[in-house]
């Protein structure tokens, strides 16, 4: 579980669902002390765009979605399952 900021921004773990990404997302976010609205500045997207990737909305256009984690000090690793 992740109960503060140091263990939030130490984490690393595999994402299964949208909503686990969006709940990373959010976790992340605040324990950066960035609103919603200083990542959408940053993203360059809507309002509606984070709330829904918060709450794990599975049809998200892609590129937004990294260009979120990307604001976030964020990145995608894709390995073979079990290799963790």
């Amino acid at each position: 579980m992740l109960k503060n900021q140091s263990d939030v921004l130490k984490y690393s773990g595999i994402i299964k669902t949208p909503e686990d990404l969006g709940k990373l997302v959010r976790k992340f976010r605040l324990a950066q002390n960035m609103t919603q609205a200083d990542i959408l500045g940053l993203a360059n997207t809507g309002n509606r765009f984070i709330v829904d990737l918060e709450k794990g909305k599975p049809t998200l256009q892609l590129q937004k979605v990294l260009d979120v984690l990307d604001i976030l000090g964020l990145e995608v690793i894709v390995q073979k399952k079990g290799s963790l």
